[in-house]
């Protein structure tokens, strides 16, 4: 008897886990996918795109670029040179001296022809909520386009409509192995939904950066 209702009981929370889940990702995906472009010439003009960062290499032993980062930066280069956005804020992860997301992101635009005075640094965009918030309360945004995957994308939307933040997403390409990424992000998403139900804020503030 008691196994049983021990089996019950962990059968009930696994199916309660995946209705959360499910439920969590069908709200994300039909709120905000009006807001995502795949094409250039559809997506409305924004002053500042906000680039999200991830990890450029894959094995940087072997020189392995991520392809998640590289259709990043070639989507960012795409809607710069279209005339789409005129600044880009390239957002990531710079907690160490030997891991800086932004300075790569920066100088592969630069490589690609954005101009530096047109590329603005967020060193402490450690999670996409970071990014999203202060874009807003550093760079004084309220309506800006981002730049990521399709799946990230979303989540970013989602997370800017909680923030009265006016935002449009540029789908970058997909990088290799998407499945295994959907399925993590599926996670984060249940994530993002506890962060914001108790209004979880940024890691780190600082001096306002204005963008002419």
């Amino acid at each position: 008897m008691l196994l049983r209702w021990i089996r019950n009981i962990v059968l009930l929370s696994a199916l309660l886990l995946v209705i959360i889940v499910w439920g969590i990702n069908y709200i994300v995906i039909s709120t905000t996918n009006n807001q995502l472009y795949s094409s250039v010439k559809d997506i409305p003009k924004n002053k500042v795109g906000l680039l999200l960062g991830t990890s450029k290499y894959t094995d940087k032993a072997k020189d392995l670029i991520n392809a998640y980062y590289q259709n990043r930066i070639d989507a960012a280069v795409a809607l710069y040179m279209a005339g789409k956005i005129d600044y880009i804020i390239v957002s990531g992860d710079n907690r160490t001296r030997y891991y800086n997301e932004p300075l790569l992101m920066k100088e592969d635009l630069i490589a690609r022809g954005v101009p530096a005075n047109r590329i603005y640094m967020d060193k402490a965009g450690y999670r996409t909520l970071d990014s999203i918030l202060r874009c807003r309360d550093i760079f004084g945004q309220r309506q800006f386009t981002i730049i990521s995957q399709p799946f990230h994308n979303q989540r970013a939307v989602y997370i800017a409509n909680h923030k009265n933040v006016a935002v449009v997403a540029f789908n970058a390409a997909k990088g290799d192995s998407y499945w295994d990424v959907a399925i993590r992000e599926k996670l984060a998403r249940v994530k993002m939904a506890l962060d914001l139900l108790t209004n979880k804020q940024a890691m780190r503030y600082g001096p306002k950066i204005a963008i002419p």
